[in-house]
């Protein structure tokens, strides 16, 4: 299985609470996580619960975080930026998903009009 891993933005914190409160009970899909600091240590800790409740190999995604901080540092810099000029009442928000779960998502979202 293929997982993908993308910064989204900057949220309020309790507005991200919120949202993980109402994603609580789905199990397939993608997972939003939150972050204090735009850095790499800080996704791997916030994602560590991830692929066990979602019984993803730990391995396969925390390889796909990496690869997009390798591959990706000019968009880091962007967001870590943005995240220094939001303050410390806001998270970076970034989302983790198997991929075929993702591309089904978004499927149902184009038929659902």
């Amino acid at each position: 299985m293929d997982y993908t891993f993308e910064l989204l933005g900057i949220s309020p914190i309790l507005a991200f609470f919120n949202h993980q409160q109402e994603q609580q009970t789905k199990q397939d899909g993608a997972a939003y996580v939150g972050a204090y600091h735009c850095t790499l240590d800080a996704f791997l800790d916030s994602l560590e619960p991830v692929p066990r409740h979602r019984g993803w190999p730990m391995d396969a995604v925390v390889d796909t975080v990496i690869q997009f901080w390798v591959n990706n540092a000019e968009q880091v810099r962007h967001w870590r930026s943005r995240l220094d000029d939001a303050g410390t009442q806001s998270l970076v928000v970034a989302r983790v998903a198997d991929v075929t779960s993702l591309r089904s998502e978004f499927e149902s979202l184009l038929r659902d009009d």
